[in-house]
């Protein structure tokens, strides 16, 4: 059955704590009053409040300890106010978008209010003490998206707990004792990674505390549109444990606007949750949202009268004041100064935000307007008027934003384009500072800066003698995998048939028994929350592997990866980092759903990420080891029809490394430069060997990652000597062969170079079909690549190489 807050204990409430309790959850009223008022005027773009959730975050917030994290969503400002790590100038200084991180450390601007984050790194990039911190993962906006990564920050505490060999990293937790907070709204509950991160938090047993603000709304739709029965906490009763010695949850109800249930019930549900490592649901109800759901829209369009009404009634603010005088914990005098008080800290802070931030738009903006001024009143320019026009648009805009500067000197330019001079040059020197400050703002840390960047990781080759055994490739993952667990104690792999099979292809066999179960795990068939599971553990400190079986069960978790993983150092501005790897398996095998290579799929969706496609084994364990030195999340496609090949044992196993960015020519060559990676790069190579017999010689060069992408610009060397270049991969049309096309073409400008037009060999349009057939008429082969490659050469000298066709 579940449980309400009647059955939780009494807490002992000081009347100095309670007040102060009111004091802040009014400020934080007063916050998305007037922040609201701040969009209508003009100088934000949009905002989403915390209010009517105020008193249940209250509650919440008393029984946060330093070391625990939270992962919410963009309500949940009062909890933030409430464990000091968000001020009222800062709430503002983001809905602003000020980029200054030392003013918005949650983002430094690039999210929209209500996005919170506390920052786990230094200034170098390198981890803080986060049990001397409260700490909050970086939020994102997709509904539920939250709970994923909410899951893998609760297993850390398991992990830490029952590890021995962890014991030692104690900046990262203290015997397993940290609690993982999720919020999340009613209407949330009803998508499937709350329903998937759910499930496996009873089947992991962690310590994860769930709490779902409930106000009966997503938007403008009802709780009985969103799930059976219209109640997320009854349909979930089945998970509720019958007895302590039994796994599940422990699943509450409290109401809203209970301030005194809603702290009684904290403080038991938490402690059990911290002690006993039992998840815990609590399913907070009747809860209100005085300004509807966002900026966009009011809510007055959707709810009732009587709705509106019983929201007024009920809201937490007026249940909270009514309780404390009833209670005679304060008088109405009190409570009017504390409520003065708290509207006066609002201003000020907002006042102090807006001038912190419009002043420092401003500078750059009177700057440009100065030179302008001056450049139209010395210059003896024809469009000197046209000058003074910009200048004086410029100046009447009060409330600049920082790119209408730079459309104004832009402008002014192109004017000056047949001239130099003193007031030119000033304003190109203007001009190349602010953008450079800007890409600062607006594009810098997508990638770790920091000293362990993977970039800055060096070359280890292969080492062989004349002992070294020819073995099936997987034999060679194997041994890195085996080096690598001896080695560092925080790694952990897990995916579905990892741990007792030791992976569907035996990478992991026989790990489990070496190193146990908490290093080499078996999960079920939930890929999204497998991801989300790697990037908990990673934010606090761990380095998982986590496996996605097959590339084309990627889709499952490619929203967990895109919105969360691949852009948590930019939306953090470095301030937060998950360097999990996702390790898969990909290319030709068999079939639509086992051949798969949605490389143009990743490549658009993964930036922030590495995108490692080695062609065998042995480079794929140089990935491994380089990632294990590093900082920054990656995706490793290994080659399906790979690890029964033979490949030859390094004896520096667990030594070698493979440099990011860095292309490799497989065989030299004089005519013909084709840029492969992964699979194809035995197609080609047999290709080639095939054209040499005709006289025709070919450069094959592996890229080997894509993301980073030939950092040295090698691909371009070899087309200076070959003037010719074919884009080989086994993507649909314009997917990897396009990016990579792009890459050469445009950035490198190798166009400079061709005498031939590019060529670009692709897979078909659909999937892959079943059977040896099914893939050759599917995915390019040796004969695509041989016809290709002649064509060119028929082409440039048809006499010597005439038509076969």
């Amino acid at each position: 059955m579940m449980q309400t807050a009647a059955l939780a204990q009494k807490q002992a409430l000081s009347r100095e704590e309670i007040l102060r309790d009111y004091r802040l959850a009014y400020e934080s009223r007063q916050a998305s009053l007037t922040g609201r008022k701040e969009v209508f005027m003009g100088k934000a773009k949009f905002g989403i409040f915390g209010d009517g959730k105020e008193v249940a975050q209250l509650a919440m917030a008393k029984y946060f300890r330093n070391g625990d994290f939270r992962s919410g969503y963009y309500r949940d400002q009062t909890f933030m106010f409430a464990v000091g790590e968000l001020t009222l100038q800062q709430y503002f200084a983001q809905l602003y978008a000020n980029a200054d991180v030392a003013a918005e450390p949650a983002t430094a601007g690039r999210c929209m209010n209500g996005h919170f984050s506390t920052r786990s790194l230094d200034e170098d990039g390198n981890w803080k003490n986060l049990m001397e911190i409260k700490n909050s993962s970086a939020d994102i906006s997709p509904t539920a998206a939250q709970m994923p990564r909410l899951l893998g920050l609760a297993y850390a505490s398991k992990l830490y707990r029952l590890n021995p060999d962890l014991q030692e990293f104690t900046n990262f937790s203290v015997n397993g004792n940290e609690v993982a907070f999720g919020t999340i709204g009613n209407a949330s509950t009803a998508e499937g990674m709350f329903f998937e991160a759910f499930n496996a938090a009873g089947v992991l047993q962690v310590p994860m505390v769930i709490s779902v603000w409930d106000d009966d709304y997503g938007i403008s739709v009802p709780n009985e549109y969103q799930m059976t029965k219209g109640n997320i906490s009854k349909i979930l009763a089945g998970f509720q444990r019958e007895n302590p010695d039994e796994s599940g949850y422990e699943i509450f109800t409290v109401k809203g606007w209970d301030y005194e249930g809603l702290c009684n019930l904290y403080a038991y549900a938490v402690e059990l949750c911290r002690e006993q490592h039992v998840p815990v649901l609590i399913h907070v109800q009747e809860m209100t949202q005085p300004q509807g759901h966002s900026t966009s829209g009011s809510h007055e369009r959707y709810k009732s009268k009587e709705r509106l009404a019983w929201e007024e009634e009920h809201d937490c603010l007026k249940c909270m004041r009514e309780w404390i005088l009833a209670n005679e914990y304060a008088t109405t005098e009190m409570l009017d100064y504390l409520e003065v008080e708290g509207r006066e800290a609002v201003r000020q802070a907002r006042l102090a935000a807006w001038t912190d931030y419009i002043g420092g738009v401003k500078a750059d903006h009177n700057e440009a307007l100065q030179i302008l001024e001056q450049i139209a009143t010395e210059t003896a320019n024809a469009h000197a008027n046209h000058i003074f026009a910009i200048a004086e648009e410029l100046r009447k805009n009060s409330i600049p934003n920082r790119y209408d500067a730079i459309k104004g000197v832009k402008k002014s330019l192109a004017l000056f384009a047949r001239e130099q001079s003193q007031p030119k040059r000033n304003l190109l020197g203007w001009l190349e500072r602010v953008i450079g400050e800007n890409a600062d703002r607006y594009n810098s840390y997508l990638i770790s800066q920091s000293e362990e960047s993977p970039l800055l990781v060096g070359e280890v080759k292969p080492e062989y003698d004349e002992n070294s055994p020819l073995v099936d490739a997987r034999e060679v993952l194997r041994a890195c995998f085996a080096a690598a667990l001896a080695r560092e104690p925080r790694l952990f792999a897990i995916g579905e048939d990892v741990g007792k099979i030791g992976d569907v292809n035996q990478a992991f066999a026989g790990l489990q028994d070496k190193f146990g179960d908490l290093r080499v795990t078996d999960t079920g068939i939930r890929e999204c929350t497998i991801v989300g599971q790697g990037i908990g553990a990673a934010l606090r400190g761990l380095r998982p592997i986590a496996e996605i079986q097959y590339l084309d069960y990627l889709i499952y978790a490619i929203q967990t990866l895109s919105d969360d993983l691949a852009c948590l150092h930019y939306r953090t501005k470095g301030g937060q980092k998950a360097p999990v790897i996702i390790r898969t398996r990909g290319h030709r095998l068999e079939g639509v759903w086992h051949s798969g290579s949605p490389i143009g799929m990743v490549l658009s969706t993964l930036r922030g990420m590495h995108v490692l496609v080695p062609r065998n084994m042995t480079q794929a364990a140089g990935f491994y080891n380089t990632l294990l030195k590093s900082d920054d999340p990656a995706l490793i496609i290994e080659c399906l029809n790979g690890y029964r090949l033979k490949e030859r044992m390094p004896s520096n196993i667990g030594e070698i490394t493979v440099p990011l960015g860095v292309p490799e020519i497989l065989r030299s060559g004089e005519h013909v430069t084709i840029v492969t990676y992964g699979s194809m790069c035995r197609v080609v190579m047999e290709a080639a060997q095939q054209l040499a017999e005709f006289n025709i010689s070919v450069e094959v060069i592996d890229v080997q990652t894509l993301l980073p992408f030939d950092i040295p610009n090698l691909i371009l060397e070899s087309v200076k000597k070959t003037n010719k270049i074919i884009f080989a991969d086994e993507d649909v049309p314009g997917g990897g062969t396009g990016f990579m096309m792009q890459k050469v073409i445009d950035e490198q400008g190798a166009y400079q170079w061709l005498d031939a037009q590019p060529r670009a060999i692709s897979a078909q349009e659909h999937r892959p079909s079943y059977s040896s057939d099914g893939d050759y008429f599917s995915k390019p082969n040796v004969e695509d690549i041989f016809d290709a490659v002649y064509e060119l050469m028929n082409e440039a000298d048809p006499e010597a190489y005439p038509a076969i066709y």
